[in-house]
């Protein structure tokens, strides 16, 4: 996309091309890793409605698969020695930021619907913003209070307008759609609380170093309490399409979304990066309707809308930096004017 400007003075025309601005990579990169979580929750859903594995069993699969991956792509990077502490610090950032985010997440989608669990997921910002404001002290301002509003609204009516029965074709859990629905939302907490308890720790290390250890911890801490599911599973009622669904979980929706997320923030400003957020419920969506997981009705619309204007305005709103900058600047302004 190209702007044409013409100068008055010397009568030429300048060319301002806009994709220099226009990050194609970066774009295209937030597109595919947001698409790929939108699209995990029905095949999950798919998953395990087949009986031969359970929550558990993908849960620890995703995990396993992904230490695997992350451990063969580090021995294609310079080697980085993890002090002590450091290591101690990443256990605890496993436990918040996969532990608990993956596994209540897994066993939230095989109680609620995939759609609700898509759009709940969209959340994540909402609360991570209120724990940056009570942990990094970043100021609450107009757009942050009424996106959070909006937000919370938003989560709610999904919530209650699955446990007063709004029907879902997905959904055979009936009754235990609530709790789904709120497992799902204490997985975005915790992985709101990761985010903003590590925003400086993950510096000190590559991502593919913080990774591995990361899923490592994770699969030590989860294979005690699956390693019974995993014998159990039954594996060879597996239908090529469940085998097909799960390599795509472990490959595409863990280990390369990582990957894409780490170019589109090198790529792209935090505002715009965190837009594509609104990608995953409308994937989810389009495809659980598409396969009969689930259905559409306007609570959901006004939930939707809801959240989405929630996200929107927090991401909109202005960060501690830009606040203590712009008051910076109009009181040197202030000051030149009094001068």
């Amino acid at each position: 996309m190209l702007l044409l400007f013409y100068t008055m003075g010397g009568g030429s025309c300048t060319i301002v091309s806009i994709m220099n601005k226009f990050s194609l990579k970066g774009h295209l990169s937030m597109l595919g890793a947001n698409s790929m979580w939108g699209l995990m929750s029905p095949i999950s859903k798919f998953i395990m409605l087949g009986g031969a594995v359970s929550p558990l069993v993908v849960t620890d699969l995703r995990i396993a698969g992904a230490m695997i991956l992350f451990w063969i792509a580090s021995l294609f990077q310079k080697p980085e020695h993890v002090n002590h502490k450091d290591l101690a610090r990443l256990f605890g950032a496993s436990l918040l930021g996969i532990v608990f985010n993956q596994g209540c997440f897994i066993f939230g989608v095989s109680l609620s619907s995939p759609g609700d669990a898509s759009i709940i997921t969209t959340s994540m910002p909402l609360w991570a913003m209120v724990l940056a404001a009570l942990i990094l002290k970043e100021p609450i301002t107009g757009k942050k209070v009424l996106g959070i509003a909006a937000g919370a609204c938003g989560a709610l009516m999904l919530i209650m307008g699955s446990s007063s029965g709004a029907k879902s074709a997905a959904s055979s859990a009936g009754d235990h759609a609530i709790w789904g629905d709120l497992l799902v939302l204490t997985a975005q907490f915790c992985y709101a609380l990761y985010i903003v308890l590590y925003k400086d720790f993950v510096n000190r290390y590559s991502l593919i170093t913080i990774m591995k250890w990361m899923f490592t911890y994770a699969f030590i801490c989860t294979l005690p309490f699956s390693a019974s599911s995993l014998m159990q599973a039954s594996w060879t009622t597996l239908q090529w399409t469940e085998i097909a669904g799960l390599a795509f979980i472990v490959i595409g929706a863990t280990f390369l979304s990582y990957m894409l997320i780490v170019i589109g923030q090198k790529n792209l400003r935090p505002t715009v990066a965190g837009m594509y957020n609104y990608v995953q419920p409308v994937v989810a969506c389009i495809i659980a309707i598409c396969w009969g997981m689930d259905s559409f009705n306007w609570v959901k619309g006004i939930a939707v809308a809801l959240i989405f204007s929630g996200v929107y305005l927090v991401t909109m709103s202005r960060s501690r930096k830009e606040v203590e900058n712009y008051e910076r600047t109009h009181s040197v302004n202030k000051e030149d004017k009094d001068a």
